[in-house]
């Protein structure tokens, strides 16, 4: 590897004066806080965010990997070739909870058969430890101090948590604004200032701002609406595309669409003993990456009377297969819905929209008929207040 001097010290990852161009996967809106972040790490350098995934993304993807490999390894190859044709050349990887983690290695393996020059850095596993992932900046040419560099990491930390907060109340609110869209907008003029964060103090003026900003949107009260808790693979739930914008579906059909599942769940919520325990009698062990979270949101959702649940994941995804049979006695129990979808590159949009349309349609016959009977447990009321849920 050569080696560059930058301000009378050596440091490693420019090859032969090149400009460096960083790239990672997409995964919602995710590469707002990502590009910051880089581009606070590497000043010298210069961000390229992979174009927005499309059927040629997913085209590229299936070509070059395994047949039987699940969806998100797909989608993520297909970005780094898209990056790559782009001019990238240090390409960024990070893994989840599960085998996604191991998953670094053979995709760079696969981009360099391809004949793709570039670096690679995967912050799975090991790596994925502040230490770890400091030391592999360094080599790749920040030029920071831990302190710096542990300041840059909170930002992006603090930017994702305010993400999902509000994404968390545009996904409940969405579908019921007075003017269609309200919600869409604030939430994109705050990512845009997300882009050009660079402390903890404009951080909580954002949040602040946006409080009140969420608040003031005008809504249509609603009488007995439905409510969907959407559990699953957290990929597949949090890239948009892989899942056919399945939560704009919802709100499009009047429903308070619940998914607790996101980045920031993941950095700060998430409880593994925790969450086996609410799940009860359903599950004894744990079987890896989020199935637990899936059962144990279930069950919590059934127990506020929610009057379905949608459970997502990508085509293969071992841990939520696992979880299914448990899924299966917590709508049996608690006597509600689940919708199972998987996802791969190939899958139908239609056959997925029909089987959404028909389940949209038998919650509201439900609903229909639990009002006739005078139960209790469905179609409650629910008027929004002006505060914010997270």
């Amino acid at each position: 590897m050569s080696k560059q001097k930058q301000k009378g010290r050596e440091v490693p990852g420019i090859q032969g004066g090149k400009e460096q161009v960083f790239s990672f996967p997409h995964m919602g809106d995710y590469h707002v806080p990502i590009a910051r972040l880089l581009e606070n790490m590497f000043p010298s350098g210069r961000v390229l965010v992979p174009p927005p995934i499309t059927k040629q993304t997913i085209a590229l993807g299936s070509r070059y990997s395994p047949d039987f490999i699940c969806a998100p390894f797909k989608f993520n190859v297909g970005n780094y070739i898209e990056a790559l044709a782009k001019g990238a050349n240090v390409l960024i990887q990070t893994g989840l909870g599960c085998r996604f983690g191991y998953f670094g290695e053979v995709q760079e393996q696969i981009l360099r058969d391809l004949g793709y020059e570039f670096q690679f850095f995967s912050l799975a596993r090991e790596n994925a430890r502040l230490k770890n992932a400091y030391q592999g900046f360094r080599q790749l040419g920040c030029p920071h101090s831990p302190a710096k560099f542990l300041f840059y990491v909170l930002i992006a930390a603090e930017s994702i948590r305010i993400m999902d907060h509000f994404a968390f109340i545009m996904r409940e609110r969405a579908g019921f604004a007075q003017r269609p869209g309200s919600f869409e907008y604030l939430y994109g003029c705050m990512l845009e200032e997300l882009r050009q964060v660079s402390s903890i103090k404009e951080l909580l003026a954002i949040r602040r701002q946006y409080n009140e900003a969420f608040g003031k949107v005008e809504m249509r009260q609603t009488q007995h609406l439905l409510r969907v808790g959407i559990v699953g693979e957290l990929y597949t739930l949090m890239e948009p595309y892989s899942n056919l914008f399945i939560e704009k579906e919802l709100a499009r059909h009047n429903i308070m669409v619940s998914r607790r599942m996101s980045a920031a769940f993941l950095l700060f919520g998430k409880n593994s003993r925790k969450s086996l325990k609410d799940t009860g009698k359903y599950m004894r062990y744990w079987p890896g990456a989020n199935a637990t979270d899936s059962v144990a949101q279930s069950r919590y959702y059934g127990k506020l009377g929610y009057d379905g649940i949608i459970h997502m994941k990508s085509y293969g995804c071992t841990p939520e297969i696992n979880a299914m049979p448990a899924l299966h006695n917590v709508g049996k129990d608690y006597n509600i819905p689940i919708l199972y979808l998987s996802f791969d590159g190939q899958t139908n949009e239609t056959g997925v929209l029909t089987r959404l349309e028909a389940f949209v349609d038998m919650l509201e016959m439900r609903r229909k008929t639990f009002e006739e009977d005078g139960l209790s447990g469905r179609g409650h009321r629910f008027y929004f207040d002006k505060g914010s849920r997270s």
